[in-house]
């Protein structure tokens, strides 16, 4: 396993956007891509393509995080069970 900027930042800033990724760290986003491709190939990060919208428009992306970790519980009242 060697250190890229990808999983750097993912260390760094846990849980994010392929979009984010790209824009902190200065990579193309088709690279970002490519990248997290290869990096889940490898077992190394856990992603997800996810839509948000955006004034009503559908926006596509890929929602990564370094494999094996849970992001944290979201803040807030939890529903009860």
């Amino acid at each position: 396993m060697h250190d890229t900027p990808i999983l750097q930042y993912l260390r760094k800033h846990g849980q994010r956007l392929d979009s984010e990724i790209a824009t902190a760290t200065g990579i193309p986003l088709h690279t970002i891509r490519t990248s997290l491709h290869d990096l889940s190939a490898r077992g190394e990060v856990s992603k997800c393509s996810v839509t948000r919208f955006a004034n009503g428009k559908p926006l596509e992306g890929i929602l990564c995080r370094i494999a094996g970790t849970i992001p944290p519980k979201a803040p807030g009242p939890k529903p009860k069970g």
